[in-house]
């Protein structure tokens, strides 16, 4: 019988002004997370989508509650131009939300 595992939600979001520093990183984060599931199956992308209002991409991921995301973040570093990511997240109850941008 299969247990589940405690998971949680986090929000990965890429700004308008990096995506149009860097067009194709939208595809090459999309497959870096695609990657990712296939080392950690217990990892999933929920939904991916476009915020009309700000330009931004927004990745939905459930991740096991032992899964270190800054791990994952700092893989991700290695495969996109420089950038840098700050945590969001504000509300102790909200989902953690990481922001990727161009480096300031």
């Amino acid at each position: 019988m299969d247990e589940q595992k405690p998971t949680e939600i986090v929000e990965l979001r890429v700004s308008y002004r990096y995506i149009m520093a860097h067009p194709w990183v939208v595809h090459a984060i999309g497959g870096f997370l695609s990657a990712y599931f296939m080392e950690h199956p217990e990892f999933r992308v929920q939904r991916h989508q476009e915020e009309l209002e700000s330009g931004a991409h927004l990745w939905i991921c459930e991740v096991p509650a032992s899964m270190k995301v800054l791990r994952l973040l700092k893989r991700l570093k290695e495969d996109i131009p420089p950038c840098q990511v700050q945590q969001t997240t504000t509300d102790l109850l909200a989902a953690p939300s990481y922001l990727i941008d161009s480096p300031e």
